[in-house]
């Protein structure tokens, strides 16, 4: 990770510290007041956004490290881990949500809303909002994913105010009304959850290449070269800013070790420039011999 990107994620992580302990507390207290379990959940919910701003700071300072013997590529996968553990925080959130709600609809318990909930509902979803912008717009910056994580973790928490803010003005008409926002917010952060960790275990596990990335590919090596190389056999592997690619052609047989080589180097330099990756090219002949097995 480059220095600058670096700096953006550690100023937005104190940002999002500093602003969901105050919310916290204000939810908190408002939750306490009313006897809102939905309240209360939203309150626990900002400070779990504090808990996934800490692993984004630790896991930014964690992929900044240069690439040494131990790990040629960079530590750009500490990004992967940090959105990883962000997605299983907001899994233990969305759980404890819908255990305490449901314990609220099994025992018929009603909330208490007063002025104090409304002004500090409305009060958590400016901010919330406003720091999820802040994150989206580092993401749209340095493309860290551990910011995109922790950008919708804040929009979840800013959609759920907006929930509990409906069921305050609700709350008076159905008693049942702060168990189901409490389910709902529940299933909306359990969904975030689920994004989250599908996303970044299919870029640990290995994914495949889009097929546009691959005709970009032959369309970049077709115009360097003026040739249909046969672009096949391809491996990608993602080390967060640091992709690595490899893939084989076909060229002519007939020509030099130093002319293949600077075949492939065209095209190799061509892909990297305009796609941003790394690239190595494994070199086969167009027509093999017939008297070799390989």
């Amino acid at each position: 990770m480059k220095t600058n990107n670096k700096k953006i994620n550690i100023r937005l992580g104190w940002l999002s510290i500093l602003g969901n302990l105050v919310l916290f507390a204000l939810k908190y207290w408002a939750g306490i007041v009313s006897g809102s379990i939905a309240l209360i959940a939203d309150a626990w919910h900002t400070l779990s956004d504090s808990a996934t701003s800490i692993v984004l700071i630790i896991g930014s300072k964690a992929a900044s490290k240069p690439a040494d013997d131990e790990h040629p590529f960079g530590h750009g996968r500490a990004e992967h881990f940090s959105a990883l553990i962000i997605g299983f925080l907001l899994a233990i959130v969305a759980f404890q949500f819908l255990h305490d709600s449901g314990r609220h609809l099994v025992h018929h318990e009603r909330a208490n809303y007063g002025t104090l909930a409304i002004v500090v509902t409305i009060t958590s979803i400016i901010v919330k909002e406003a720091l999820a912008q802040a994150s989206f717009w580092g993401y749209r910056k340095n493309k860290s994913t551990a910011l995109k994580a922790d950008a919708w973790h804040h929009r979840t928490d800013a959609l759920s105010s907006v929930i509990v803010l409906g069921g305050i003005l609700l709350g008076n008409y159905f008693w049942w009304i702060d168990g189901v926002l409490g389910i709902i917010v529940a299933i909306m952060i359990g969904y975030t959850s689920y994004e989250i960790l599908k996303t970044e275990f299919n870029t640990l596990m290995g994914e495949s290449i889009s097929d546009e990335m691959i005709q970009q590919m032959k369309d970049i090596s077709l115009r360097e070269t003026g040739k249909d190389n046969l672009l096949h056999h391809f491996h990608i592997h993602k080390y967060g800013h640091h992709t690595e690619l490899s893939f084989h052609v076909k060229i002519d047989p007939e020509l030099t070790l130093f002319d293949a080589h600077e075949y492939c180097t065209r095209i190799e330099k061509a892909i990297e420039r305009e796609l941003n990756v790394h690239v190595t090219i494994h070199a086969e002949p167009l027509e093999r011999p017939e008297n070799t097995d390989r």
